[in-house]
């Protein structure tokens, strides 16, 4: 048998964290796969096989963010306001190898069509890419007129997006949020996909009252929606807890500061209980972030970056004194397991060789997405298209 177009790399030496610590460990890759791990695998058997040196540092599953502002957002305080799209180098070098686009406030300007067209092209430029339907108002904009059509039929449609409790929300009934997140639902059962419908959470006084009514409503499963920025105030937060250990999964936001830390609000929700399964932190990369007054007047914006999640990671382990393990859960596998993507979120023999390489006071130092080499010294070496 020639094996010679095989593509074998094999990552020598690294501390291993698949999230779980596995030890010093050797992982031996061809064409994007991870297919074998061990304390020693000898490369004299392989042709051509690339050997890279990691002893010293340490190896986890690339981070999978699932709320990303690909093609921009904002737009709250006119056009000059709207941000703008996100290149490949940004999202490589803050360690994502998984990103989830969706749309925002603004369904006017930003549409569906455009964002699946961005998802489409980061897959081709190396990393693995998919993307919500809808945005912020309900009727949700969609590609082919519906809901359940989209998820079921577009490859790189997984679920659904809206806002609630929030002025910028079109102020949906429970009716229409119920049938929103029931078309998700079998939409993903003839897609074969997760079929999730995540919720943008604003401030107000409703806080999960809307998610309750879907639950009341309709038959949708508990684990098929999401409250992301559930940090962003402390009676949220309070709400996300005890829906979390009622069987919810909740959604973090590493963009927002205050006035739970992110850091804070994945310790706080563990010491009461939630699994860390069910804990996710994404980034709002490249949405604004607008403050708006009591009277609902905006009064500064600005944009999320990507470099808070892996700022989130470190404070876990150093200020909330979590074990690396653990800490990585939340960026990794129980992102994987909510959103059904089995090939991710894991070091482990048939997963997609998805790896960020931490230095010992945990700095990237390379990514590697589906095997490829795609940052070095902290820098990208694979740019996109027109970067």
């Amino acid at each position: 048998m020639d094996l010679t177009s095989a593509g074998f790399m094999l990552l020598r030496g690294a501390q291993v964290y698949a999230p779980q610590a596995l030890g010093i460990q050797d992982v031996l890759l061809v064409a994007g796969k991870v297919v074998a791990i061990e304390p020693q695998i000898s490369a004299d058997v392989l042709p051509d096989c690339q050997i890279i040196d990691l002893h010293g540092l340490t190896l986890c599953p690339g981070f999978i963010d699932q709320h990303i502002h690909l093609i921009g957002g904002g737009g709250e305080a006119g056009p000059a306001t709207r941000t703008p799209e996100v290149g490949l180098s940004k999202l490589v070098e803050a360690g994502i190898t998984t990103a989830i686009g969706l749309l925002g406030t603004d369904s006017v300007t930003r549409h569906p069509e455009a964002l699946l067209a961005k998802t489409r092209a980061l897959n081709d430029e190396g990393i693995t890419a998919y993307m919500l339907t809808g945005a912020y108002s309900i009727p949700s904009p969609t590609i082919t007129g519906s809901i359940e059509r989209d998820v079921a039929l577009i490859d790189r449609i997984i679920g659904v997006k809206c806002a609630v409790s929030d002025h910028r929300s079109s102020a949906p009934n429970d009716s229409s949020l119920a049938n929103m997140a029931a078309q998700a639902r079998v939409g993903g059962l003839l897609g074969n996909k997760a079929g999730i419908s995540v919720f943008h959470m604003g401030s107000s006084k409703k806080g999960l009252a809307p998610l309750y009514a879907i639950l009341e409503n309709s038959d949708v499963p508990m684990n098929k929606l999401l409250p992301t920025h559930v940090n962003r105030s402390e009676t949220l937060f309070d709400a996300a807890i005890e829906f979390a250990l009622k069987g919810g999964h909740i959604d973090i936001t590493s963009g927002i500061p205050g006035p739970v830390t992110p850091s804070q609000a994945v310790k706080r929700a563990v010491e009461r209980g939630v699994a860390l399964d069910l804990l996710s932190v994404s980034s709002d990369g490249n949405g604004s972030q607008p403050v708006f007054d009591a009277q609902g007047n905006l009064t500064g914006i600005g944009v999320a970056g990507f470099s808070s999640l892996l700022e989130t990671l470190v404070a876990l382990v150093k200020e909330q004194d979590m074990t690396l393990a653990d800490a990585l859960v939340p960026f990794t596998r129980s992102v994987a397991k909510f959103l059904g993507l089995e090939t991710k979120g894991e070091i482990a023999v048939g997963k997609d060789a998805d790896f960020v390489v931490l230095t010992p006071d945990l700095a990237i130092h390379q990514v590697y997405a589906r095997g490829r080499l795609m940052v070095q010294e902290g820098n990208a070496c694979v740019k996109g298209t027109f970067e």
